[in-house]
């Protein structure tokens, strides 16, 4: 099965991945508060790649499902 990826070209898992490096960084209480908000803009980037692949599978699923109608 070929792996959905975004422009970025990391996949699903490798985004997820990046955003629960990112959360546990800024669960660290002795970073700086500029460091806090570069991890927040960074993690909410991430998100939404992870949302845009979420969003283009879905849609494949829906061309599938419909030509299993057919």
């Amino acid at each position: 099965m070929e792996e959905i990826k975004a422009e970025n070209k990391k996949t699903l898992e490798e985004s997820m991945e990046e955003l629960d490096k990112i959360i546990k960084a800024m669960e660290d209480s002795d970073i700086s508060l500029e460091q806090s908000f570069a991890l927040y803009k960074k993690g909410v980037a991430e998100l939404k790649s992870c949302q845009d692949m979420v969003d283009m599978i879905e849609k494949e699923l829906i061309v599938l499902e419909e030509g299993e109608d057919e």
